[in-house]
């Protein structure tokens, strides 16, 4: 019963040690530079879906969704996306990459000690927030998405 007390009062020490997150916003601001060197402006994409994608290069299953969502993205002309780079590598390391994995959307570098300031940082990657036409998150998730998921979310043929 000891035992049993101390994992409680350890597992309650433990609730309060985590930092709470604040709430992510319903309508949230991104602006961003991208590595192009353009301005990305969540609010500018209202009247479209933007499909906000948080990977990392070293990520398989980011690398593995990237074709999806470049794909979706070019088919449908109501659809916006942002890739965001979760990492601290060199910017001239990412845009290495994308040469190797180029993508139709523009890709804006978020590090670690600068996180955004409406978008909870990511609890792993790949994070994809679906972006409503009127600036609302309609859909978030935390693994890979497909063409067929992103379909379904929108309701795109």
């Amino acid at each position: 019963m000891k035992l049993l007390n101390r994992l409680a009062a350890l597992a309650l020490a433990l609730a309060f040690a985590v930092p709470a997150q604040a709430a992510m916003p319903d309508q949230p601001t991104l602006q961003v530079t991208t590595l192009d060197g353009k301005s990305f402006d969540l609010a500018a994409q209202r009247g479209h879906w933007v499909i906000v994608n948080y990977w990392a290069t070293w990520c398989v299953p980011c690398i593995k969704e990237m074709p999806d969502i470049s794909h979706f993205v070019a088919a449908h002309e109501n659809v916006r996306a942002i890739g965001l780079a979760y990492e601290d590598s060199e910017p001239a390391d990412i845009k290495a990459f994308l040469a190797k994995h180029p993508v139709v959307y523009p890709i804006a570098q978020v590090t670690l000690d600068k996180p955004l300031k409406d978008f909870d940082a990511p609890r792993g990657l790949p994070m994809t927030y679906l972006i409503d036409p009127e600036g609302r998150v309609a859909q978030q998730k935390l693994g890979p998405v497909t063409e067929a998921l992103l379909k379904q979310w929108i309701g795109a043929d």
